[in-house]
């Protein structure tokens, strides 16, 4: 059975823009693909383990060919668990706001405690960077939402690097198969047509995702 997990970085619960939106993608995913195990990981569900000092030890000693032991080994596991709950899934969706121009700090934890050697990337000194989840068929749907920056506007009202840095890392990981749903009403737009127009989006994409 094929896997669809969607990766929730809204702390908002039901008031959250991107979290409704992703309610209205999974309904219609649910709908036209049945035998799809739908699983959430809200982030913040306190089940993301910390990247700190001894993580970050056990990385360079992957780095340097030898095998996380001591404090090392048990930061070490939990970053392989959870790599390993986001690599098991076929389609990925992430809820994705935008917070001070960029992504929640919560999904750049998960970032950096994936990111790491034999999971995500390779390194050849000559010829760079592997991206091991490459060739696996693996899709990305993700919904990126913002109140005051807004695609129209000039750099008065923000700058965009959220979607910029978080589409480039999912390419890193070899996940290049992207889809964006956006919902940008700004400070002065027509909020209610952008969610109709950001829903309808979803509900299309599910259908062939």
């Amino acid at each position: 059975m094929s896997t669809l997990l969607h990766i929730s970085a809204s702390p908002r619960g039901a008031a959250s823009e991107s979290l409704q939106i992703a309610n209205t993608f999974l309904e219609t995913y649910r709908e036209t693909h049945p035998d799809t195990e739908v699983q959430t990981w809200d982030l913040w569900d306190g089940s993301l383990p910390e990247f700190g000092p001894a993580a970050a030890g056990a990385k360079m000693s992957v780095f340097g060919g030898g095998t996380p032991e001591g404090e090392q080994a048990a930061p070490w596991r939990a970053t392989q668990d959870t790599f390993a709950r986001f690599a098991a899934a076929d389609r990925l969706l992430f809820s994705v706001p935008m917070w001070n121009h960029g992504i929640p700090y919560i999904l750049k934890q998960l970032i950096d405690v994936v990111s790491q050697p034999g999971m995500v990337f390779g390194i050849d000194p000559t010829t760079g960077y592997t991206h091991l989840l490459a060739d696996q068929d693996k899709r990305a749907a993700v919904i990126y939402t913002s109140a005051v920056w807004g695609p129209p506007l000039g750099p008065e009202f923000g700058t965009d690097f959220a979607s910029t840095y978080f589409n480039d890392w999912l390419a890193w990981t070899g996940i290049t198969d992207i889809t964006q749903i956006r919902y940008h009403p700004t400070l002065s737009g027509d909020a209610e047509e952008a969610r109709r127009s950001a829903r309808a989006v979803a509900r299309d994409t599910a259908k062939s995702f």
